[in-house]
């Protein structure tokens, strides 16, 4: 995937993988509650990977680990 925004991309998988890992889902686990493959999550999840997501599936990830979708989105 092509964009300006590949750091962008990065960090919402390293953050989508924290709270993953906070709220103890595996990625089989994590990838089945929000009706995505594993590969999919692991995908978004790469530290060198840009992988984007839907807003529906940003919202469905959000919603699985209990955080806002703009905790996902936000800048540190």
């Amino acid at each position: 995937m092509k964009t300006e925004f590949a750091e962008k991309y990065i960090t919402l998988g390293l953050k989508i993988a924290y709270y993953r890992r906070k709220a103890g889902y595996t990625q089989e686990h994590f990838a089945e509650l929000i009706d995505r493959s594993v590969n999919f999550v692991s995908q978004v999840e790469g530290p060198g990977t840009v992988r984007g997501v839907s807003l529906e599936t940003l919202f469905r990830m959000a919603q699985v680990l209990n955080v806002s979708p703009a905790k996902l989105l936000e800048d540190d």
